[in-house]
């Protein structure tokens, strides 16, 4: 019994090691470190933005409006939930009725979710 616990031991001493290095790494090839190592880059290319090789055109500091948050957030809620729907219905005859029952109140969850989003008109586009 003491030798499985050996192996973890191990593992743990190594994942230790690992991340003891990646950090002492970092520390001494850090700007401030033991050895002080960067690259020298020039004002203008830090402060200007880069998207797709294209020069920016205008100010790229605007603000969104929040209905693309919403939306963004109701597809990712009623996308992941619909992904649990590809278990059940893989496995549905082995589940019988309980399985099924069990999957209409998680629809009913996801349509009063809907409802609700609807009602207070999240899904109005302006």
């Amino acid at each position: 019994m003491l030798e499985q616990y050996g192996y973890v031991l191990v593992f743990l001493l190594a994942g230790i090691f690992f991340i003891l290095m990646a950090f002492i790494t970092g520390w001494v090839f850090s700007p401030n470190g033991l050895l002080g190592l960067r690259y020298k880059y020039k004002k203008e290319i830090l402060e200007d933005t880069y998207e797709c090789g294209v020069e920016t055109q205008g100010t790229s500091w605007f603000r969104f409006n929040i209905s693309f948050y919403l939306y963004a957030l109701l597809f990712v809620i009623f996308d992941i939930e619909t992904v649990f729907l590809y278990p059940w219905a893989v496995s549905f005859k082995k589940l019988g009725v309980f399985g099924f029952v069990e999957m209409v109140v998680f629809i009913a969850i996801l349509l009063v979710g809907f409802a609700y989003a609807w009602k207070k008109e999240a899904l109005k586009w302006e």
